[in-house]
């Protein structure tokens, strides 16, 4: 089937989704959360190799780390948003791979996105993003989490920011916009969104302790290059403890077609 032609911005802005193919994690630690916002600070901190500013790629107005996807809202300045999520996701998907010894694609092929013409999306993308991490029942509030940009709103000492934030508080009054962003927003159909798994079992964390503990690897992405008699033993034992298939597929890197064979 043929990919549809993805939908232009009057504005050049766009909520964006990058997800780790086969829905697999793309953050271990927190090294690699840092090393994302390093690269996105990068698209906007832009020099020469006289250090003379050059104009950034793009503008980030909000970002949210999550485990094993990524929402951006950005606008495009110097590169289209195509250009711009290659970058990232190629620059990170080198890091990843030479980190944890693995090789191929990291992010599904495909990014989504979705224009934003008016200030009233905007408004609710900045609520919708930052409140990811609560809805998933991470944390309990928008500023308890740490990968994502509402530090940039909600203190006045980012000492690194990304985000042009500025531009946002001359549109909308920082207590009106922190009382909006903390005010769990209803359910939205018309926002992108990761598809929602059927509830699981067994958490990320148990079945990463089983991995790790029980069968003497260091990283669940190991799994990958084990000998293949021993790697279906492994997986066939988790699915059997109530790990899902498409959990499993996200935590390993192994193919949902792979594990759901087993």
């Amino acid at each position: 089937m043929a990919r549809g032609i993805r939908k232009k911005s009057g504005t050049g802005i766009y909520h964006i989704m990058l997800r780790g193919i086969n829905r697999q994690d793309i953050f271990e630690e927190d090294d690699d959360y840092l090393q994302m916002t390093y690269i996105l600070r990068g698209m906007t901190e832009r020099f020469d190799e006289h250090g003379i500013k050059l104009p950034p790629f793009c503008t980030f107005y909000a970002y949210c780390l999550m485990s094993n996807h990524v929402h951006l809202l950005l606008q495009e300045r110097e590169e289209e948003i195509s250009n711009i999520v290659k970058r990232v996701g190629v620059t990170y998907a080198h890091y990843f791979n030479k980190k944890y010894d693995r090789s191929g694609h990291l992010f599904q092929d495909r990014f989504r996105s979705e224009p934003v013409d008016s200030i009233e999306y905007f408004v609710t993308l900045l609520r919708y993003i930052h409140q990811n991490p609560v809805k998933a029942g991470i944390v309990e509030h928008v500023v308890d989490y740490r990968w994502s940009s509402w530090s940039e709103y909600s203190s006045d000492n980012c000492l690194t920011p990304i985000c042009a934030t500025k531009s946002v508080f001359a549109r909308i009054q920082k207590d009106e916009l922190n009382e909006l962003v903390c005010t769990i927003l209803e359910e939205y159909e018309e926002i992108l969104d990761i598809e929602n798994e059927s509830t699981k079992q067994l958490s990320d964390d148990e079945i990463k302790d089983f991995l790790l503990q029980s069968q003497g690897i260091t990283n669940p992405l190991m799994i990958q290059s084990l000998e293949k008699v021993r790697r279906n033993e492994i997986l066939i034992t988790a699915k059997a403890m109530g790990a899902g298939l498409r959990q499993l597929s996200r935590l390993t890197g192994v193919s949902f077609g792979v594990i759901q064979k087993l």
